[in-house]
This record gives C-alpha cells, sequence and structure tokens, in this order.
C-alpha cells in the first residue's frame, strides 16, 4: 500500500471540504479548489480528517492513491495557508515592476515582457530584481512561475536570466584561447 496515500489528511480550522460523487470540493478564505477523483479510488470525510483509498490494487490505481492524496492536502493546506515562489532577475539592466495588475519586465531585448497572471494567482515585486508569485493553487503557481522563468532561463556562460530564489547555475568556462 501507498505509504504517503494511507495517510490522513487533516482539515485544518476554517476550511471545508464537501464530497458529491467523485468531486470533492474544498473551500476556504483565500479560495475554492475542485478536485475530480478517478474511479479507482474512494473518499471518507470523518472526524475532521479525509481517508483516501483505493477499490483495486491494478498499477493505475497504486500510482493514483498517493498522487490523489497530495492534491488534496495541497488544496487544504493552500485554501488556507497559500503557496509562494520567489524568482530573482540576474542580469545587468533586467528588472520588474507592476502596471497595474500585469508584471512588466526588461530582460535586454528590445521590448518590454508583459505578464497577466491568471485568476487566483497575484504576482508581487518587493524589489526590482525580485519576483514573488502567490496563490493558494499549488498546481497554478508554480506553473505561472516557470512560466516567467521560461521567458529568459539562465544561461551558462555569465549566469544572467530568471532564476528560482536560491536556484544554482551551473557555470561553464568559456573557450579557451588556442595560444
Amino acid at each position: 500500500m501507498s505509504r504517503i496515500g494511507k495517510e490522513p489528511i487533516t482539515i485544518e480550522e476554517g476550511v471545508e471540504v464537501t464530497q458529491s460523487g467523485s468531486e470533492i470540493v474544498v473551500k476556504g478564505p483565500l479560495g475554492e479548489i475542485k478536485v475530480n477523483l478517478p474511479e479507482t479510488l474512494e473518499v471518507q470525510l470523518k472526524d475532521g480528517e479525509i481517508l483516501l483509498s483505493r477499490k483495486n490494487d491494478t498499477k493505475q490505481a497504486k500510482s493514483d492513491h498517493g498522487t490523489y492524496r497530495m492534491i488534496l492536502h495541497n488544496a487544504v493546506y493552500g485554501v488556507k495557508n497559500g503557496f509562494e515562489k520567489k524568482l530573482e532577475l540576474v542580469g545587468v539592466g533586467y528588472r520588474a515592476r507592476m502596471e497595474g495588475g500585469n508584471l512588466v519586465m526588461s530582460l535586454g531585448w528590445n521590448h518590454p515582457i508583459v505578464v497577466t497572471p491568471p485568476e487566483g494567482v497575484q504576482i508581487e515585486v518587493p524589489e526590482e530584481t525580485k519576483v514573488t508569485v502567490k496563490g493558494y493553487d499549488k498546481q497554478k503557481v508554480g506553473e505561472v512561475a516557470a512560466k516567467i522563468r521560461e521567458i529568459r532561463k539562465p544561461e551558462p556562460y555569465k549566469g544572467k536570466g530568471v532564476r528560482y530564489e536560491g536556484e544554482y547555475v551551473r557555470r561553464k568556462s568559456s573557450k579557451a584561447s588556442v595560444a
């Protein structure tokens, strides 16, 4: 049995979980997340806990068990506390600013890059070279942060680009002279 899948999920105070068929709705102070469970899994809500179990031992059911347990856990945690990813802009002239609800970045090209966050995700710029992506849905927060990073990935020679906070960029040496 899945070690992660068999652990119960504690429903935090201020979070409401309802079930209708295979759909589970998690509501909290920050938002609402709907999770559709596959047919191989069944869920029980009792005593402030969510217990996930599988109906059979097929390979697909085993892989879904731990995955959907973590998706539900992240939904319960996210609607109460939220998630955030921090990004750094490294390079001469690399800057970010907010214009309305949009993120506008200067990344060394002759035009500014405009990123519009989807619903449920907020972007903040505490400094010119730092960007914070916040939201209650872990998947959306990670996806938006990855799309921002994808615009200008860190390159291995000078290390310039958009990177996650604390990310190590492995540097290459430049071409040696042929003397």
